[in-house]
């Protein structure tokens, strides 16, 4: 079978369209633009991919062997209802859906077990967690994970392995696609207001997703917040626990956290020992992109939301504190927008603020473009202080490397991507972007 990936260098697309080509089938795919993650997935053997989204590009891979199933990223209907691509498959009655369906087809043919993680945030690093636990334990593994690491491939496929672990996406409500075996909530915070308009709405999704998997492990404060009552199903972890701060040694509050779920999710599926799998844990690697050093006293992280980035602030804080200087882009001026409230306070703590332009895409178009100086505007007065516009350039690039040589630890909270600010970091800073 002939499988098609549109935007297949995204964070979602990409890994399964890897896992794809592993588990037997033909793939190929198109992108709106070339970035590391192509270059990836050209490395490992997934290499009929083209750069553009044209009729006549998809015409001709299909010319050259019949395109059976196009899969295309959750933006493609969004951001352009009358793409090229989707017009072709219509025209030629191609099977055309979101990456859930492939993704279920795959785990019913191969009777995978779906261990999934869901969550507003700690999605990734939760899963590259239970991935590198079964690696410890020499139990095969199949897996998705929107990120690079160093012990393995952003996605992996055999027969021999039992259980799936999926970074199961809430937006476009793609985790309701899916019936898990075992699934992991890491919190619950509002997000996504495009697809869920109110708080209630997103936790109304989560408790379906609860309805649809076999078992699931969450935090005391998400059973409050999404008023469950207890029942078999459900395993309540109290993220207050002393335990977790003195069994566990990563740094940073939240990835101590990450790592106490997955351990009790995974000592429930294996009858592993508790404290040989936080063993194990003390010593997780780390995924690109959050908290990745990129050069001596230069980090990125992915962190988006204001959760996320009071645990990304909260890591840095611990690794050099009263040190601590960012460079912010927000993910979407549509999510700026909606947080704008929470930006007031977030930053108060830190040493010196840069935001750039924030990155573009799924926009509401009805919304005026928050430029830096805009959102430097509404920040508390401690944060303005300490806040000023930059752009990608070598002005940003001179004040990056001063800090750097001082000792501070410079974040980069960037959302990726072509063009994107930790696209600029890793070309100023990084001798390779592979």
């Amino acid at each position: 079978m002939h499988i098609y990936f549109s935007g297949i260098g995204g964070a979602a697309i990409g890994p399964l369209a890897l896992i794809a080509k592993k588990a037997g089938y033909d793939v190929s795919g198109s992108d709106k633009q070339n970035s590391s993650y192509l270059s990836y997935l050209r490395d490992h053997d997934v290499t009929n991919i083209h750069v553009g989204q044209s009729y006549d590009q998809i015409a001709e891979v299909h010319a050259q062997k019949p395109i059976d199933w196009f899969v295309y990223t959750s933006a493609l209907p969004i951001e352009f209802p009358d793409a090229p691509e989707l017009k072709f498959c219509a025209d030629q009655d191609i099977k055309a859906t979101k990456r859930d369906e492939f993704l279920n087809l795959l785990l019913e043919q191969k009777k995978q077990k779906l261990i999934a993680v869901a969550g507003t945030h700690g999605k990734t690093t939760t899963t590259a967690m239970a991935i590198w636990l079964f690696k410890q334990l020499a139990i095969p593994v199949n897996y998705s994970v929107g990120a690079k690491f160093s012990f393995g491939d952003m996605g992996e496929f055999s027969d021999d392995a039992e259980y799936f672990i999926y970074e199961a996406d809430e937006f476009d409500r793609n985790f309701l696609a899916f019936k898990p075996h075992l699934s992991l909530i890491t919190g619950i915070d509002w997000d996504h207001p495009d697809i869920y308009p109110t708080r209630e709405s997103y936790n109304q999704a989560f408790r379906q997703f609860l309805t649809q998997s076999r078992h699931t492990f969450l935090w005391q404060e998400d059973v409050e917040r999404l008023e469950l009552a207890v029942n078999p199903s459900i395993t309540i972890l109290d993220g207050h626990d002393p335990q977790i701060d003195t069994a566990l040694t990563l740094p940073g509050g939240v990835n101590r956290l990450d790592a106490w779920q997955v351990a009790h999710a995974v000592a429930a599926l294996t009858n592993q020992p508790l404290d040989q799998l936080l063993t194990h844990l003390n010593n997780f690697p780390g995924v690109s992109r959050r908290f990745e050093r990129i050069a001596p006293n230069i980090y990125t992280d992915y962190a988006h939301t204001p959760p996320k980035i009071r645990g990304a602030l909260q890591v840095a804080e611990e690794t050099n504190p009263g040190n601590v200087v960012v460079v912010y882009e927000g993910l979407h001026n549509t999510r700026q927008h909606f947080i704008k409230d929470d930006l007031r306070e977030l930053f108060d703590n830190i040493k010196q603020l840069y935001i750039v332009p924030s990155y573009l895409a799924r926009e509401d178009p009805k919304l005026k473009i928050l430029a830096p100086k805009d959102l430097i505007g509404l920040l508390s007065t401690e944060a303005q202080t300490k806040a000023q516009p930059a752009a990608l350039d070598d002005n940003l690039k001179e004040s990056i490397q001063t800090h750097a040589a001082q000792g501070q630890l410079v974040i980069a909270l960037s959302a990726g991507g072509g063009g994107s600010l930790d696209e600029w970091l890793r070309k100023s800073f990084q001798k390779s972007t592979k």
